[in-house]
Protein backbone atom coordinates (compact mmCIF):
# COMPACT_ATOMS: atom_id res chain seq x y z
CA UNK A 1 0.00 0.00 0.00
CA UNK A 2 3.36 2.32 -0.30
CA UNK A 3 4.73 2.47 -3.71
CA UNK A 4 8.22 3.76 -4.12
CA UNK A 5 10.05 4.98 -7.02
CA UNK A 6 13.11 6.30 -7.79
CA UNK A 7 13.54 8.75 -10.57
CA UNK A 8 17.16 10.11 -11.05
CA UNK A 9 17.56 12.31 -8.47
CA UNK A 10 14.15 12.05 -6.68
CA UNK A 11 12.54 9.58 -4.61
CA UNK A 12 8.83 9.37 -4.59
CA UNK A 13 6.55 7.75 -1.97
CA UNK A 14 3.19 7.53 -2.47
CA UNK A 15 0.28 6.00 -0.54
CA UNK A 16 -1.10 3.64 -2.64
CA UNK A 17 -5.26 3.01 -1.07
CA UNK A 18 -7.18 5.28 -3.44
CA UNK A 19 -11.07 3.20 -2.85
CA UNK A 20 -10.20 3.85 1.05
CA UNK A 21 -8.96 7.63 1.05
CA UNK A 22 -5.02 6.34 1.39
CA UNK A 23 -5.27 6.17 5.11
CA UNK A 24 -1.90 5.81 7.66
CA UNK A 25 -2.30 2.05 8.58
CA UNK A 26 0.30 1.16 10.88
CA UNK A 27 1.65 -1.01 7.68
CA UNK A 28 1.49 2.32 5.60
CA UNK A 29 3.39 3.75 8.29
CA UNK A 30 5.91 0.77 8.33
CA UNK A 31 6.81 0.89 4.64
CA UNK A 32 6.78 4.47 4.86
CA UNK A 33 9.75 4.86 7.80
CA UNK A 34 11.88 2.20 6.02
CA UNK A 35 11.06 3.93 2.27
CA UNK A 36 12.15 7.37 4.12
CA UNK A 37 15.38 5.61 6.09
CA UNK A 38 16.17 4.11 2.22
CA UNK A 39 15.62 7.36 0.06
CA UNK A 40 17.91 8.90 3.12
CA UNK A 41 20.55 6.26 2.73
CA UNK A 42 20.62 6.43 -1.04
CA UNK A 43 23.57 9.18 -1.96
CA UNK A 44 21.57 9.66 -5.07
CA UNK A 45 18.32 10.63 -4.07
CA UNK A 46 18.39 14.35 -3.02
CA UNK A 47 14.85 15.16 -2.92
CA UNK A 48 11.82 12.92 -1.33
CA UNK A 49 8.30 13.87 -2.43
CA UNK A 50 5.70 12.56 -0.66
CA UNK A 51 2.10 11.82 -2.39
CA UNK A 52 -1.43 9.86 -2.35
CA UNK A 53 -2.80 7.73 -5.14
CA UNK A 54 -5.56 9.07 -7.10
CA UNK A 55 -7.33 12.44 -7.32
CA UNK A 56 -9.15 12.34 -4.19
CA UNK A 57 -7.50 11.88 -0.85
CA UNK A 58 -3.85 13.07 -0.06
CA UNK A 59 -4.76 10.63 3.17
CA UNK A 60 -7.63 10.76 5.34
CA UNK A 61 -5.51 10.05 8.19
CA UNK A 62 -5.85 7.00 10.53
CA UNK A 63 -7.16 3.63 9.83
CA UNK A 64 -10.23 3.60 12.04
CA UNK A 65 -11.49 0.14 10.72
CA UNK A 66 -11.48 -3.05 12.66
CA UNK A 67 -9.13 -3.50 15.29
CA UNK A 68 -8.41 0.02 16.03
CA UNK A 69 -9.25 -0.93 20.00
CA UNK A 70 -8.17 -4.45 20.03
CA UNK A 71 -4.62 -4.37 21.81
CA UNK A 72 -3.78 -1.56 23.15
CA UNK A 73 -0.44 -1.91 24.40
CA UNK A 74 0.37 -3.52 21.08
CA UNK A 75 -1.26 -0.61 19.19
CA UNK A 76 0.77 1.17 21.24
CA UNK A 77 4.03 0.96 19.73
CA UNK A 78 2.29 0.78 15.86
CA UNK A 79 1.06 4.30 16.35
CA UNK A 80 4.50 5.27 17.57
CA UNK A 81 5.23 4.92 13.68
CA UNK A 82 3.97 7.89 13.02
CA UNK A 83 6.16 9.64 15.68
CA UNK A 84 9.75 8.03 13.93
CA UNK A 85 8.12 9.03 10.51
CA UNK A 86 8.43 12.62 11.82
CA UNK A 87 11.36 12.37 13.55
CA UNK A 88 13.04 10.79 9.96
CA UNK A 89 11.78 13.65 7.97
CA UNK A 90 13.23 16.68 10.81
CA UNK A 91 16.95 14.51 11.11
CA UNK A 92 16.97 13.16 7.53
CA UNK A 93 19.21 16.16 5.82
CA UNK A 94 16.91 15.56 2.62
CA UNK A 95 14.20 18.25 1.58
CA UNK A 96 10.52 16.52 1.35
CA UNK A 97 8.22 17.65 -0.92
CA UNK A 98 4.28 16.96 0.00
CA UNK A 99 2.32 16.71 -3.12
CA UNK A 100 -1.29 16.85 -2.02
CA UNK A 101 -3.16 15.82 -4.66
CA UNK A 102 -6.25 15.37 -2.34
CA UNK A 103 -7.70 15.80 0.82
CA UNK A 104 -5.56 15.98 3.83
CA UNK A 105 -7.26 15.24 7.05
CA UNK A 106 -6.02 14.26 10.45
CA UNK A 107 -2.70 12.41 10.40
CA UNK A 108 -2.30 13.00 6.86
CA UNK A 109 -2.67 16.61 7.62
CA UNK A 110 -0.07 15.98 9.95
CA UNK A 111 2.09 14.38 7.34
CA UNK A 112 1.31 17.11 4.49
CA UNK A 113 2.37 19.94 7.52
CA UNK A 114 6.05 17.59 8.12
CA UNK A 115 7.14 18.39 4.87
CA UNK A 116 9.40 21.33 4.17
CA UNK A 117 7.38 22.54 0.67
CA UNK A 118 3.27 21.59 0.31
CA UNK A 119 1.94 21.92 -2.90
CA UNK A 120 -2.13 21.26 -2.97
CA UNK A 121 -4.76 21.26 -5.29
CA UNK A 122 -7.41 24.17 -4.54
CA UNK A 123 -9.94 21.69 -3.50
CA UNK A 124 -7.76 19.58 -1.30
CA UNK A 125 -9.92 20.01 1.83
CA UNK A 126 -7.61 19.92 5.27
CA UNK A 127 -8.21 19.69 9.03
CA UNK A 128 -7.61 17.75 12.17
CA UNK A 129 -10.32 16.10 12.27
CA UNK A 130 -9.68 13.91 15.51
CA UNK A 131 -12.61 15.47 17.29
CA UNK A 132 -14.90 14.39 15.80
CA UNK A 133 -14.91 10.71 16.36
CA UNK A 134 -13.94 11.49 20.01
CA UNK A 135 -9.70 11.89 19.21
CA UNK A 136 -7.21 14.41 19.88
CA UNK A 137 -4.02 14.89 17.27
CA UNK A 138 -1.47 14.14 19.70
CA UNK A 139 2.07 13.57 17.57
CA UNK A 140 0.22 15.86 15.09
CA UNK A 141 -0.22 18.48 17.22
CA UNK A 142 3.89 18.30 17.94
CA UNK A 143 4.19 19.57 13.95
CA UNK A 144 1.33 21.97 14.08
CA UNK A 145 2.36 23.68 16.64
CA UNK A 146 5.98 24.09 14.81
CA UNK A 147 4.09 25.33 11.29
CA UNK A 148 1.45 27.85 12.08
CA UNK A 149 1.22 30.09 15.50
CA UNK A 150 0.04 27.55 18.19
CA UNK A 151 -2.90 29.26 19.68
CA UNK A 152 -4.57 29.33 15.71
CA UNK A 153 -3.22 25.09 16.04
CA UNK A 154 -5.18 24.57 19.57
CA UNK A 155 -8.34 26.43 17.49
CA UNK A 156 -8.35 24.04 14.76
CA UNK A 157 -7.83 20.73 16.43
CA UNK A 158 -10.40 21.73 19.41
CA UNK A 159 -12.98 22.10 16.66
CA UNK A 160 -12.00 20.20 13.86
CA UNK A 161 -12.59 22.29 11.55
CA UNK A 162 -12.27 21.75 7.90
CA UNK A 163 -11.05 24.35 5.49
CA UNK A 164 -9.54 24.82 1.72
CA UNK A 165 -5.93 24.51 0.85
CA UNK A 166 -6.08 28.31 0.06
CA UNK A 167 -6.70 28.44 3.39
CA UNK A 168 -3.71 26.71 4.98
CA UNK A 169 -1.49 28.50 2.72
CA UNK A 170 -3.23 31.19 4.64
CA UNK A 171 -2.00 29.70 8.08
CA UNK A 172 1.59 28.96 7.03
CA UNK A 173 0.79 25.21 6.16
CA UNK A 174 0.28 24.91 2.62
CA UNK A 175 3.49 26.61 0.43
CA UNK A 176 1.46 26.83 -2.70
CA UNK A 177 -1.46 26.10 -4.53
CA UNK A 178 -2.64 25.23 -7.81
CA UNK A 179 -5.73 24.76 -10.11
CA UNK A 180 -4.96 21.40 -11.26
CA UNK A 181 -3.62 18.39 -11.46
CA UNK A 182 -1.50 19.06 -14.47
CA UNK A 183 -0.09 22.07 -12.57
CA UNK A 184 0.14 20.72 -9.73
CA UNK A 185 2.69 18.29 -10.97
CA UNK A 186 4.46 21.09 -12.79
CA UNK A 187 4.70 22.97 -9.53
CA UNK A 188 6.35 20.26 -7.61
CA UNK A 189 8.95 19.75 -10.37
CA UNK A 190 9.90 23.26 -10.39
CA UNK A 191 10.32 22.80 -6.61
CA UNK A 192 12.33 19.79 -7.45
CA UNK A 193 14.66 21.31 -9.85
CA UNK A 194 15.53 24.66 -7.85
CA UNK A 195 16.23 22.25 -4.51
CA UNK A 196 18.54 20.25 -7.19
CA UNK A 197 20.32 23.37 -8.20
CA UNK A 198 21.69 24.09 -5.26
CA UNK A 199 24.10 22.96 -2.99
CA UNK A 200 23.60 19.34 -1.50
CA UNK A 201 26.22 20.09 2.17
CA UNK A 202 24.54 23.67 2.33
CA UNK A 203 21.26 22.11 2.49
CA UNK A 204 22.14 19.50 5.03
CA UNK A 205 23.69 21.53 7.40
CA UNK A 206 21.39 24.57 7.01
CA UNK A 207 18.12 22.31 7.16
CA UNK A 208 19.17 20.96 9.69
CA UNK A 209 20.58 23.64 11.47
CA UNK A 210 17.00 24.91 11.10
CA UNK A 211 14.67 22.68 12.49
CA UNK A 212 17.48 22.13 15.65
CA UNK A 213 17.02 25.79 16.86
CA UNK A 214 13.57 25.75 16.90
CA UNK A 215 13.50 24.57 20.62
CA UNK A 216 16.79 26.49 21.56
CA UNK A 217 16.87 29.65 23.45
CA UNK A 218 18.01 32.60 21.87
CA UNK A 219 21.51 32.87 22.97
CA UNK A 220 21.97 28.90 22.54
CA UNK A 221 20.51 28.81 19.10
CA UNK A 222 22.99 31.63 18.30
CA UNK A 223 25.82 29.49 19.67
CA UNK A 224 24.32 26.95 17.54
CA UNK A 225 24.68 28.79 14.27
CA UNK A 226 27.75 30.47 14.22
CA UNK A 227 29.57 27.24 14.85
CA UNK A 228 27.33 25.98 11.90
CA UNK A 229 28.40 28.25 9.45
CA UNK A 230 32.10 27.82 10.35
CA UNK A 231 31.34 24.02 9.71
CA UNK A 232 29.40 24.98 6.42
CA UNK A 233 32.98 27.05 5.32
CA UNK A 234 34.97 24.26 5.27
CA UNK A 235 32.88 22.13 3.21
CA UNK A 236 33.95 21.65 -0.61
CA UNK A 237 30.86 22.63 -1.48
CA UNK A 238 31.24 26.77 0.41
CA UNK A 239 34.53 26.93 -1.33
CA UNK A 240 33.17 26.10 -4.85
CA UNK A 241 30.17 28.39 -4.49
CA UNK A 242 32.63 31.15 -3.77
CA UNK A 243 34.45 30.98 -6.28
CA UNK A 244 32.05 30.13 -9.17
CA UNK A 245 30.57 33.73 -7.84
CA UNK A 246 33.98 35.62 -8.20
CA UNK A 247 34.75 33.88 -11.00
CA UNK A 248 31.05 34.28 -12.42
CA UNK A 249 30.65 31.11 -13.89
CA UNK A 250 27.82 27.99 -12.79
CA UNK A 251 29.07 26.11 -9.86
CA UNK A 252 29.75 22.27 -9.85
CA UNK A 253 28.66 20.95 -6.68
CA UNK A 254 29.91 18.00 -5.26
CA UNK A 255 27.66 17.28 -1.82
CA UNK A 256 30.94 17.45 0.57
Amino acid sequence: MLRYDVEGPVATLTIDDPDRRNPLSGEVMEAMHESLRRAISDSDVRVIVITGQGEKAFSAGGDLSGGFFDDPIGLHSTRGLISDVFRLMRTGGKPTIARVNGHALAGGFGLAAACDIVVAVEWAKMGTTEMRVGLWPMQISAILMRVMAPRLALELMMTGEVFLASRAMQLGVVSKVVDSMAVLDEAVSEYVDRLLAVSPAAMELGRDSFYRVQDMGLDRALDYLQSGLTALTLTEDAREGVSAFVERRPAVWKGR
